[in-house]
């Protein structure tokens, strides 16, 4: 899952995007409302994290921007400004969630996990191919109904995979959802990360297209 975050303060945000990293997410920094605005515009994000008192353009602006183009991506306000009209104004707005600053890093994490779940309610039912299983909201993999141990970026790999099993997924493709700006990508990660999947849901799963990329081994089914 990857999380752009748009915060000016420096020490606040690195505290954040390391204990969201923590948690398996990838997060995308940003200290300015514009440079936020042009890397939605550029990546697909999961979750968004904005303060509301952004230079060059506001958490507000940034807001309006994504909906007025139909982006549906959840948006916490992250915020100093804590009255009750604030917060009624940025919900109005169409933000999905408030958290007044200061806040636990505790309960960050667990409203963006509640943000995800609401993404996912409904469209995200549990993914089945072959005997392997895929529920998107508890995060768990099952092979013929037993739990299977990934890592989260297998998980992501494997979800993205899922999503669609007669699509061919790009190696690109796959680090975009694995990676913040700024990660070191070994050349060959994603093949890594593949090679581990195939040897915990069965080798035949994933199949290579050569020159393309990657997607469910339709023969399996």
């Amino acid at each position: 899952m990857r999380i752009l975050l748009a915060e000016d303060d420096v020490s606040q945000a690195e505290s954040i995007k390391a204990w969201l990293e923590m948690d398996g997410y990838s997060v995308d920094w940003v200290e300015r409302g514009d440079h936020a605005i042009l890397a939605i515009e550029q990546h697909q994000y999961d979750c968004l994290l904005l303060d509301r008192g952004l230079p060059k353009a506001t958490g507000d602006d940034i807001l309006t921007h994504l909906r007025k183009h139909q982006h549906n991506t959840p948006v916490i306000f992250i915020t100093a400004q804590d009255s009750i009209q604030d917060r009624v104004g940025g919900l109005d707005l169409g933000a999905n969630d408030y958290l007044v600053k200061p806040f636990s890093l505790d309960e960050l994490s667990a409203r963006v996990r509640a943000q995800l779940r609401t993404q996912h309610k409904g469209t995200s039912q549990i993914l089945m191919f072959g005997s392997v299983s895929l529920d998107p909201q508890a995060k768990v993999v099952k092979l013929n109904s037993e739990i299977v141990n990934l890592t989260a970026k297998e998980y992501q790999i494997l979800y993205k995979l899922m999503q669609h099993p007669e699509r061919v997924v790009t190696r690109e493709q796959l680090e975009e959802s694995l990676y913040a700006w700024g990660d070191e990508i070994e050349s060959n990660a994603v093949e890594v990360y593949i090679y581990q999947i195939r040897k915990k849901i069965g080798s035949t799963m994933i199949k290579t297209i050569r020159g393309l990329g990657y997607r469910m081994n339709l023969d399996q089914t």
